[in-house]
Protein backbone atom coordinates (compact mmCIF):
# COMPACT_ATOMS: atom_id res chain seq x y z
CA UNK A 1 0.00 0.00 0.00
CA UNK A 2 1.16 3.46 -1.02
CA UNK A 3 0.00 6.75 -0.17
CA UNK A 4 1.37 10.65 0.01
CA UNK A 5 -0.38 14.00 0.75
CA UNK A 6 0.81 14.93 -2.84
CA UNK A 7 -1.74 12.23 -4.50
CA UNK A 8 -4.77 14.13 -2.13
CA UNK A 9 -5.29 11.07 -0.63
CA UNK A 10 -4.67 10.17 3.18
CA UNK A 11 -2.25 7.34 4.05
CA UNK A 12 -3.87 6.99 7.77
CA UNK A 13 -7.25 6.96 6.30
CA UNK A 14 -6.46 4.64 3.75
CA UNK A 15 -4.34 2.40 5.95
CA UNK A 16 -7.51 2.55 8.06
CA UNK A 17 -9.77 1.40 5.32
CA UNK A 18 -7.73 -1.55 4.67
CA UNK A 19 -8.16 -2.85 8.07
CA UNK A 20 -11.90 -2.40 8.57
CA UNK A 21 -11.67 -4.80 4.96
CA UNK A 22 -9.09 -7.13 6.80
CA UNK A 23 -12.23 -6.98 10.20
CA UNK A 24 -14.71 -7.94 7.59
CA UNK A 25 -12.92 -10.69 6.22
CA UNK A 26 -12.05 -12.00 9.94
CA UNK A 27 -15.29 -11.79 11.36
CA UNK A 28 -16.62 -13.83 8.35
CA UNK A 29 -18.76 -11.43 6.82
CA UNK A 30 -17.34 -12.47 3.06
CA UNK A 31 -14.07 -14.35 2.26
CA UNK A 32 -11.74 -12.17 0.46
CA UNK A 33 -11.43 -8.70 -1.46
CA UNK A 34 -9.34 -6.26 -3.91
CA UNK A 35 -9.54 -3.28 -4.00
CA UNK A 36 -7.90 -0.01 -5.21
CA UNK A 37 -8.63 3.67 -4.35
CA UNK A 38 -6.86 6.48 -6.50
CA UNK A 39 -6.68 10.25 -6.98
CA UNK A 40 -6.03 12.77 -10.08
CA UNK A 41 -5.19 9.30 -11.48
CA UNK A 42 -2.42 8.22 -8.71
CA UNK A 43 -2.86 4.96 -6.96
CA UNK A 44 -3.26 5.62 -3.26
CA UNK A 45 -4.47 1.91 -2.02
CA UNK A 46 -4.24 -0.96 -3.63
CA UNK A 47 -4.45 -4.27 -1.91
CA UNK A 48 -6.06 -7.70 -1.88
CA UNK A 49 -6.74 -9.74 1.14
CA UNK A 50 -8.95 -12.77 2.04
CA UNK A 51 -9.31 -15.96 0.12
CA UNK A 52 -11.15 -16.94 -3.24
CA UNK A 53 -14.31 -18.76 -1.30
CA UNK A 54 -15.33 -20.55 1.92
CA UNK A 55 -13.92 -23.27 0.01
CA UNK A 56 -11.25 -22.87 -2.03
CA UNK A 57 -8.39 -21.16 0.29
CA UNK A 58 -6.22 -19.21 -2.23
CA UNK A 59 -5.34 -16.46 -1.34
CA UNK A 60 -6.92 -13.40 -3.30
CA UNK A 61 -4.01 -11.84 -5.71
CA UNK A 62 -3.36 -8.56 -7.45
CA UNK A 63 -4.39 -10.67 -10.71
CA UNK A 64 -7.24 -12.54 -9.48
CA UNK A 65 -9.67 -12.84 -11.68
CA UNK A 66 -13.32 -11.69 -10.66
CA UNK A 67 -16.95 -12.53 -12.19
CA UNK A 68 -18.67 -8.83 -12.40
CA UNK A 69 -22.19 -9.68 -12.24
CA UNK A 70 -23.85 -6.70 -12.88
CA UNK A 71 -20.88 -4.47 -13.42
CA UNK A 72 -20.59 -6.13 -16.68
CA UNK A 73 -23.81 -3.39 -17.76
CA UNK A 74 -20.75 -1.18 -17.52
CA UNK A 75 -19.09 -2.67 -20.55
CA UNK A 76 -22.47 -2.66 -22.38
CA UNK A 77 -23.30 0.72 -21.25
CA UNK A 78 -20.08 2.69 -22.99
CA UNK A 79 -20.44 0.76 -26.04
CA UNK A 80 -23.71 1.80 -26.51
CA UNK A 81 -22.80 5.08 -25.62
CA UNK A 82 -20.22 5.04 -28.42
CA UNK A 83 -22.28 3.37 -31.06
CA UNK A 84 -24.57 6.21 -30.44
CA UNK A 85 -21.56 8.82 -30.97
CA UNK A 86 -20.95 7.11 -33.90
CA UNK A 87 -24.08 7.27 -35.02
CA UNK A 88 -24.60 3.71 -35.04
CA UNK A 89 -28.26 4.06 -33.75
CA UNK A 90 -29.60 6.86 -31.28
CA UNK A 91 -31.46 7.61 -27.60
CA UNK A 92 -34.44 7.75 -29.57
CA UNK A 93 -34.08 4.61 -31.83
CA UNK A 94 -36.61 1.93 -30.81
CA UNK A 95 -35.63 -1.25 -30.14
CA UNK A 96 -38.20 -2.63 -32.16
CA UNK A 97 -36.72 -0.98 -35.23
CA UNK A 98 -33.39 -3.18 -34.92
CA UNK A 99 -34.53 -6.10 -33.60
CA UNK A 100 -38.25 -6.75 -35.70
CA UNK A 101 -39.19 -9.82 -33.61
CA UNK A 102 -39.69 -7.21 -30.81
CA UNK A 103 -42.90 -6.20 -32.04
CA UNK A 104 -45.75 -5.91 -29.87
CA UNK A 105 -47.50 -2.99 -27.77
CA UNK A 106 -46.37 -1.33 -25.08
CA UNK A 107 -42.72 -2.67 -25.35
CA UNK A 108 -42.44 -1.79 -29.21
CA UNK A 109 -42.60 1.73 -27.56
CA UNK A 110 -39.16 1.07 -25.95
CA UNK A 111 -36.13 3.10 -27.09
CA UNK A 112 -32.70 3.25 -26.40
CA UNK A 113 -32.86 5.58 -24.21
CA UNK A 114 -35.66 4.10 -21.78
CA UNK A 115 -33.51 0.61 -21.70
CA UNK A 116 -30.22 2.61 -20.51
CA UNK A 117 -32.27 4.62 -17.68
CA UNK A 118 -34.66 1.11 -16.89
CA UNK A 119 -37.99 2.70 -17.44
CA UNK A 120 -39.02 0.10 -20.13
CA UNK A 121 -42.23 -0.75 -18.45
CA UNK A 122 -40.70 -4.67 -18.56
CA UNK A 123 -41.18 -6.80 -15.95
CA UNK A 124 -37.69 -7.14 -13.68
CA UNK A 125 -36.75 -10.89 -14.64
CA UNK A 126 -33.27 -12.72 -13.91
CA UNK A 127 -34.12 -15.13 -17.08
CA UNK A 128 -36.37 -15.43 -19.56
CA UNK A 129 -37.86 -18.68 -18.25
CA UNK A 130 -37.03 -20.29 -15.06
CA UNK A 131 -33.77 -22.54 -15.30
CA UNK A 132 -33.01 -22.40 -18.81
CA UNK A 133 -29.49 -21.94 -20.15
CA UNK A 134 -27.91 -18.24 -20.25
CA UNK A 135 -24.76 -18.40 -22.02
CA UNK A 136 -25.83 -17.62 -25.47
CA UNK A 137 -27.12 -14.64 -26.84
CA UNK A 138 -29.24 -15.72 -29.49
CA UNK A 139 -31.24 -17.65 -27.12
CA UNK A 140 -31.86 -15.60 -24.86
CA UNK A 141 -33.00 -12.81 -27.23
CA UNK A 142 -35.31 -15.05 -28.63
CA UNK A 143 -36.57 -15.88 -25.21
CA UNK A 144 -37.10 -12.39 -24.31
CA UNK A 145 -39.49 -11.77 -28.03
CA UNK A 146 -40.79 -14.95 -26.63
CA UNK A 147 -41.60 -14.18 -23.28
CA UNK A 148 -40.84 -10.90 -22.16
CA UNK A 149 -43.65 -8.57 -22.52
CA UNK A 150 -44.02 -5.04 -21.51
CA UNK A 151 -46.40 -4.64 -18.20
CA UNK A 152 -47.04 -0.75 -19.05
CA UNK A 153 -45.93 2.26 -21.22
CA UNK A 154 -42.01 2.90 -21.31
CA UNK A 155 -40.71 6.15 -20.28
CA UNK A 156 -42.33 5.62 -16.09
CA UNK A 157 -42.13 3.95 -13.65
CA UNK A 158 -37.56 3.00 -12.65
CA UNK A 159 -37.83 -0.61 -12.10
CA UNK A 160 -33.76 -1.98 -12.69
CA UNK A 161 -33.86 -4.46 -15.23
CA UNK A 162 -31.19 -7.22 -14.13
CA UNK A 163 -31.35 -8.92 -17.49
CA UNK A 164 -33.48 -7.93 -20.55
CA UNK A 165 -32.58 -4.50 -21.05
CA UNK A 166 -28.51 -5.67 -21.36
CA UNK A 167 -29.42 -8.04 -23.04
CA UNK A 168 -31.42 -6.58 -26.01
CA UNK A 169 -28.46 -3.43 -25.96
CA UNK A 170 -25.94 -6.08 -26.47
CA UNK A 171 -27.85 -7.50 -29.58
CA UNK A 172 -28.72 -3.82 -30.73
CA UNK A 173 -24.89 -3.50 -30.72
CA UNK A 174 -24.31 -6.95 -32.95
CA UNK A 175 -27.30 -5.70 -35.64
CA UNK A 176 -26.13 -2.49 -36.23
CA UNK A 177 -22.09 -3.26 -36.02
CA UNK A 178 -20.27 -2.33 -39.25
CA UNK A 179 -17.99 -5.30 -38.93
CA UNK A 180 -20.74 -7.50 -38.36
CA UNK A 181 -18.71 -8.91 -35.50
CA UNK A 182 -20.03 -11.03 -32.42
CA UNK A 183 -20.90 -9.17 -29.02
CA UNK A 184 -17.52 -10.57 -27.66
CA UNK A 185 -15.69 -9.41 -30.21
CA UNK A 186 -17.39 -5.85 -29.97
CA UNK A 187 -16.09 -5.84 -26.22
CA UNK A 188 -12.71 -7.20 -27.13
CA UNK A 189 -11.67 -5.30 -29.95
CA UNK A 190 -13.51 -1.56 -28.89
CA UNK A 191 -12.96 -1.46 -25.26
CA UNK A 192 -10.62 -3.37 -23.55
CA UNK A 193 -7.66 -3.54 -26.20
CA UNK A 194 -7.62 -0.14 -26.83
CA UNK A 195 -7.60 0.13 -23.08
CA UNK A 196 -4.80 -2.17 -22.38
CA UNK A 197 -7.15 -4.35 -20.24
CA UNK A 198 -5.72 -7.82 -20.88
CA UNK A 199 -6.47 -9.57 -18.32
CA UNK A 200 -10.51 -8.66 -18.58
CA UNK A 201 -12.95 -10.70 -21.09
CA UNK A 202 -16.56 -11.71 -22.24
CA UNK A 203 -16.65 -15.23 -20.46
CA UNK A 204 -14.16 -16.98 -18.79
CA UNK A 205 -11.56 -16.99 -21.15
CA UNK A 206 -9.33 -20.13 -20.93
CA UNK A 207 -6.11 -18.46 -20.22
CA UNK A 208 -7.95 -16.79 -17.44
CA UNK A 209 -9.31 -20.40 -15.52
CA UNK A 210 -6.60 -20.95 -12.97
CA UNK A 211 -7.10 -17.33 -11.73
CA UNK A 212 -10.31 -16.99 -11.85
CA UNK A 213 -12.70 -16.97 -8.23
CA UNK A 214 -15.69 -19.31 -9.23
CA UNK A 215 -18.47 -17.41 -7.45
CA UNK A 216 -20.08 -18.36 -3.98
CA UNK A 217 -23.45 -17.54 -3.53
CA UNK A 218 -25.49 -17.43 0.02
CA UNK A 219 -28.96 -19.78 0.06
CA UNK A 220 -30.90 -16.57 -0.40
CA UNK A 221 -29.68 -15.58 -3.92
CA UNK A 222 -32.99 -15.31 -6.16
CA UNK A 223 -31.71 -16.55 -9.65
CA UNK A 224 -29.50 -19.19 -11.21
CA UNK A 225 -27.22 -18.79 -14.05
CA UNK A 226 -27.39 -22.36 -15.97
CA UNK A 227 -25.12 -22.84 -18.68
CA UNK A 228 -25.90 -24.96 -21.82
CA UNK A 229 -22.39 -26.64 -21.79
CA UNK A 230 -21.07 -26.50 -18.15
CA UNK A 231 -22.96 -28.09 -15.44
CA UNK A 232 -24.32 -26.66 -12.50
CA UNK A 233 -26.60 -23.79 -11.47
CA UNK A 234 -24.45 -21.31 -11.78
CA UNK A 235 -22.40 -22.95 -14.65
CA UNK A 236 -22.55 -19.57 -17.00
CA UNK A 237 -19.94 -17.98 -14.65
CA UNK A 238 -17.31 -20.70 -15.39
CA UNK A 239 -18.29 -20.63 -19.18
CA UNK A 240 -15.49 -19.80 -21.44
CA UNK A 241 -17.87 -19.01 -24.34
CA UNK A 242 -20.89 -17.67 -22.39
CA UNK A 243 -21.84 -14.44 -24.27
CA UNK A 244 -23.98 -12.06 -21.38
CA UNK A 245 -24.11 -8.67 -22.01
CA UNK A 246 -25.74 -7.97 -18.22
CA UNK A 247 -23.60 -9.90 -16.32
CA UNK A 248 -21.10 -11.82 -17.98
CA UNK A 249 -17.57 -10.43 -17.72
CA UNK A 250 -14.38 -11.20 -15.43
CA UNK A 251 -11.49 -8.62 -14.60
CA UNK A 252 -9.21 -8.17 -12.45
CA UNK A 253 -8.59 -4.52 -10.14
CA UNK A 254 -6.07 -3.14 -12.08
CA UNK A 255 -7.82 -3.76 -15.53
CA UNK A 256 -11.57 -2.32 -14.12
CA UNK A 257 -9.44 0.93 -12.56
CA UNK A 258 -8.18 1.79 -16.22
CA UNK A 259 -11.58 1.32 -17.37
CA UNK A 260 -12.49 4.05 -13.96
CA UNK A 261 -9.79 5.89 -14.99
CA UNK A 262 -10.76 6.31 -18.87
CA UNK A 263 -14.19 7.96 -17.45
CA UNK A 264 -12.51 10.20 -14.89
CA UNK A 265 -10.69 11.55 -18.05
CA UNK A 266 -13.51 11.97 -19.85
CA UNK A 267 -13.58 9.36 -21.91
CA UNK A 268 -9.80 8.87 -23.07
CA UNK A 269 -6.99 6.71 -21.74
CA UNK A 270 -3.30 6.49 -22.76
CA UNK A 271 -4.22 8.47 -26.24
CA UNK A 272 -7.31 6.05 -27.20
CA UNK A 273 -10.32 8.33 -27.26
CA UNK A 274 -13.80 5.86 -26.46
CA UNK A 275 -16.67 8.38 -25.69
CA UNK A 276 -16.63 12.30 -25.66
CA UNK A 277 -17.10 14.25 -22.85
CA UNK A 278 -20.32 15.50 -23.91
CA UNK A 279 -22.06 12.38 -23.87
CA UNK A 280 -20.17 11.58 -20.37
CA UNK A 281 -21.74 14.35 -18.83
CA UNK A 282 -25.15 13.51 -20.69
CA UNK A 283 -24.87 10.01 -19.43
CA UNK A 284 -23.89 10.94 -16.00
CA UNK A 285 -26.79 13.28 -14.77
CA UNK A 286 -30.14 12.34 -13.11
CA UNK A 287 -32.52 10.97 -15.81
CA UNK A 288 -35.37 9.15 -13.34
CA UNK A 289 -35.88 12.71 -10.94
CA UNK A 290 -37.12 11.67 -7.56
CA UNK A 291 -38.63 8.58 -8.19
CA UNK A 292 -37.82 4.77 -6.92
CA UNK A 293 -36.26 1.92 -8.03
CA UNK A 294 -38.56 -0.36 -7.56
CA UNK A 295 -36.67 -3.40 -6.74
CA UNK A 296 -34.54 -1.36 -4.58
CA UNK A 297 -37.45 0.13 -2.86
CA UNK A 298 -38.72 -3.15 -1.19
CA UNK A 299 -35.40 -4.59 -0.27
CA UNK A 300 -35.38 -0.81 1.94
CA UNK A 301 -38.65 -1.17 3.12
CA UNK A 302 -37.91 -4.68 3.70
CA UNK A 303 -34.99 -3.65 6.09
CA UNK A 304 -36.69 -0.57 7.34
CA UNK A 305 -34.87 1.92 5.43
CA UNK A 306 -36.69 4.99 3.67
CA UNK A 307 -36.76 4.68 0.40
CA UNK A 308 -34.59 6.45 -2.26
CA UNK A 309 -34.51 7.79 -5.52
CA UNK A 310 -33.34 5.83 -8.36
CA UNK A 311 -31.02 8.63 -10.16
CA UNK A 312 -29.77 6.86 -12.79
CA UNK A 313 -28.34 8.58 -15.29
CA UNK A 314 -28.01 7.00 -19.40
CA UNK A 315 -26.65 3.92 -18.15
CA UNK A 316 -24.65 4.32 -15.09
CA UNK A 317 -26.41 4.83 -11.40
CA UNK A 318 -25.31 8.31 -9.97
CA UNK A 319 -25.01 9.12 -5.98
CA UNK A 320 -27.48 11.65 -6.13
CA UNK A 321 -28.16 14.37 -3.26
CA UNK A 322 -30.00 12.70 -0.51
CA UNK A 323 -28.96 11.67 2.55
CA UNK A 324 -29.58 7.66 1.88
CA UNK A 325 -28.50 4.31 1.75
CA UNK A 326 -26.34 3.94 -1.17
CA UNK A 327 -23.23 1.88 -2.28
CA UNK A 328 -21.14 4.82 -3.12
CA UNK A 329 -21.63 6.27 0.23
CA UNK A 330 -23.15 9.30 1.83
CA UNK A 331 -20.10 11.38 1.40
CA UNK A 332 -19.67 10.90 -2.55
CA UNK A 333 -20.94 14.29 -4.49
CA UNK A 334 -24.09 14.45 -6.22
CA UNK A 335 -22.85 13.72 -9.67
CA UNK A 336 -20.42 10.04 -8.65
CA UNK A 337 -21.30 7.75 -10.82
CA UNK A 338 -20.50 3.69 -11.74
CA UNK A 339 -21.88 0.36 -11.11
CA UNK A 340 -22.05 -2.64 -8.97
CA UNK A 341 -22.49 -6.46 -9.60
CA UNK A 342 -24.72 -8.45 -7.18
CA UNK A 343 -23.34 -8.95 -3.35
CA UNK A 344 -19.90 -8.19 -4.38
CA UNK A 345 -19.02 -5.73 -7.26
CA UNK A 346 -18.61 -2.17 -6.88
CA UNK A 347 -16.88 0.63 -9.42
CA UNK A 348 -17.29 4.21 -9.35
CA UNK A 349 -16.02 7.66 -10.37
CA UNK A 350 -16.36 10.90 -8.62
CA UNK A 351 -15.56 13.81 -10.80
CA UNK A 352 -15.72 16.81 -7.91
CA UNK A 353 -13.24 15.01 -5.99
CA UNK A 354 -11.22 13.41 -9.10
CA UNK A 355 -10.93 10.15 -7.40
CA UNK A 356 -11.85 6.64 -8.31
CA UNK A 357 -12.54 3.39 -7.03
CA UNK A 358 -12.83 -0.52 -7.42
CA UNK A 359 -13.50 -2.99 -4.65
CA UNK A 360 -14.09 -6.21 -6.11
CA UNK A 361 -15.18 -9.24 -3.56
CA UNK A 362 -15.45 -13.15 -2.89
CA UNK A 363 -18.21 -15.07 -1.88
CA UNK A 364 -21.74 -12.80 -2.15
CA UNK A 365 -23.42 -11.09 0.32
CA UNK A 366 -27.56 -10.58 0.29
CA UNK A 367 -27.99 -7.35 -1.03
CA UNK A 368 -29.27 -5.32 1.79
CA UNK A 369 -25.78 -6.00 3.56
CA UNK A 370 -23.88 -5.31 0.50
CA UNK A 371 -25.35 -2.14 0.45
CA UNK A 372 -24.23 -1.15 3.93
CA UNK A 373 -20.68 -2.96 3.59
CA UNK A 374 -19.84 -0.63 0.43
CA UNK A 375 -21.49 2.14 1.92
CA UNK A 376 -19.69 1.83 4.77
CA UNK A 377 -15.78 0.97 2.48
CA UNK A 378 -16.89 4.30 0.07
CA UNK A 379 -17.64 7.43 2.97
CA UNK A 380 -13.90 5.83 4.40
CA UNK A 381 -12.53 6.29 0.63
CA UNK A 382 -13.80 9.68 0.19
CA UNK A 383 -12.67 10.65 3.70
CA UNK A 384 -9.42 9.98 2.77
CA UNK A 385 -9.20 13.00 0.13
CA UNK A 386 -7.58 15.59 1.57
Amino acid sequence: MTSTVADGLCGERLKYLKDVIAADIAANAYCGAAIIVSRHGKIGLQESLGAYSSIDKRPVLPDSVFSLFSLTKAFTNVLVLRAIELGQFALTTKVVDIIPEFAGKPRENIRIEHLLTHRTGLPSVFSPAPGMPLDRLDVIISAICARVHAEEEPGGRVAYSPMAAHALMGEVLRRTDPKGRRFRDIVTQDLLQPLGMNDTAVGVRPDLKDRHIVPEFPPSFPATHPSSTVAGPHGAFEDPAAEMPWVGVVSTTADLWRLAEMLRRGGELDGHRILSPRILDMATQNRTGDRPNEIYKAMALSRGWLPYPAYIGLGFSLRGDAICHHQFGTMATPRAFGNHGAGSTLLWVDPELDMTFVCLTTRLMPEADNVERFQRLSDIAVSAAI
